[in-house]
Order: C-alpha cells, then structure tokens, then sequence
C-alpha cells in the first residue's frame, strides 16, 4: 500500500503572527485524503479574541472584523484537537507543511484556553504518525538554491503540485499532503519507515538542518539578514519548547 493511497489528514492554521508560543489560530483546516474515498474538508474560522496584525491580516485575508464572526476559540480548538486525535488514533498520518509551526501553535492554544493537550489525547498510543514535507525536503532534496524557495509554493512546484488559492488553510493543507504523496513516490526510503522510525528521523533531520542555519546566521549572515554571532535557531519538532523560540525555518 502507497503513501498516496492511505486515509491520512492534512493540517494548516493561519494565525495571528510568527511565533507559535504567542500566536492565536485565526482560521484552521483538516483535509482527509485517500483511501479510495472522497477528499473531505473541514474548516474553522475563529475569533482569537486579540487584534489581527496588520501584516497577518495581509497574509491570509482576515482582519479583526471578520474574525468577529468566528467561534469562539475554546469550542473551535478542541474541535480540531479532538478531530486529529481521533485521526492519529485509528492509525491515520497527520501531514503538515512545517509541521512543528502547526502543532505547536496548536499546543499553546490548547493551553491557554484551559483544554486537554494533543498528549493527553494521544495518550497510550506510542508516538504518532506525524508528517512534515518541510522537513523531508530539506533532507532529501539538500541543494534547492535561491532565497525563499523552501517555502510552501515554490516547494509544491518542485513536487509539480498546482492549487490556485494559496494562503488559504484549505488549500495549504491539501498542498502538504500532495507534497508529501510526491515525496513518498519519489523516495523510497520513507516508505520503508514505520511511523517510529520516521518520527525519530524527522526529530534529528530537523534538528541538524536548524543548526546548520543557526551556524550561517552566526557565521555569514549580514546584519540585515538577521546575521549575528549569538544568534539561536531552535531544532526542535514537533513541539517548540516557549523558552527556546526564535529563528526563522
């Protein structure tokens, strides 16, 4: 059986800024895909009870009157946590373009509002299967060359992925998947790893590929580009520890 041909979910939030230890989820997105089923779409807009930023509300298009409209966050988050535990529950893999970013604005958003954790859900299911086509890329395909080409869309087209609205959670969420479909078919080695052995892997190739931007950003980065010789990128995935936040992926 294909990566391509298993029921798996796709995640992406658009949220309130930067850093996943502050940022509230604005709006959030599952796709369910495979299985020889019906691709099935759930979608969440969400009042993050904070003013959107202005340069977040450019990004994916909802300022702080329409976000008025969402739910309220409690209801909506432990919607969404609860949908992806039952996911990874009955052995479904969760996909997500940087996945540690997702995850981990999830987590804190979870706590803030009072709600079980993604651990308290997961609990007594070993590790579970999470996906991260960022991450993958990286790892597999080391030598893409030109500023901002590992982000979401240049990464798709890479993969020969075309969706039209971009910077939607829906359509970020599908991207993801397709990305990782195309990665699965195209390197063999990740279909041959259990969802142990690529948890695992993921954890170290993340960890190795953000030291060795922290080394550039101390060693050859300029000053405009954020360049400094204490400069501290953190590795971890998929949850971002709130000390240790900072750096650019």
């Amino acid at each position: 059986m294909t990566f391509a041909s298993i029921r798996k979910i796709g995640f992406d939030t658009e949220t309130t800024g930067p850093d996943p230890t502050e940022a509230r989820i604005v709006t959030a997105a599952l796709v369910v895909r495979g299985g020889g089923r019906d691709d099935t779409v759930m979608s969440w807009l969400i009042n993050p009870g904070i003013p959107i930023p202005a340069e977040a509300a450019e990004i994916h298009g909802i300022n702080d009157a329409k976000a008025a409209e969402g739910a309220d966050p409690k209801e909506a988050l432990d919607d969404i946590a609860e949908r992806l535990a039952a996911g990874l529950r009955y052995g479904m893999p969760v996909v997500a373009f940087n996945l540690s970013f997702d995850w981990s604005v999830l987590a804190y958003d979870l706590a803030r509002n009072g709600l079980p954790s993604m651990a308290d859900r997961l609990a007594g299911i070993g590790v579970p299967a999470l996906v991260d086509p960022h991450v993958i890329d990286k790892q597999m395909n080391r030598y893409v060359k030109g500023s901002g080409m590992r982000k979401l869309k240049p990464t798709a087209e890479r993969y020969s992925v075309e969706l039209k609205d971009w910077h939607t959670a829906e359509a970020d969420a599908l991207a993801a998947l397709l990305i990782a479909e195309a990665q699965f078919a195209h390197f063999a080695r990740l279909g041959h790893m259990g969802p142990t052995e690529l948890f695992s892997a993921q954890q170290r190739w993340r960890a190795e590929q953000q030291a060795g931007l922290q080394e550039w950003f101390r060693t050859k980065a300029t000053a405009e580009q954020g360049g400094a010789p204490d400069k501290v990128i953190d590795g971890s995935w998929p949850l971002v520890p709130a000390q240790r936040t900072g750096g650019a992926s």
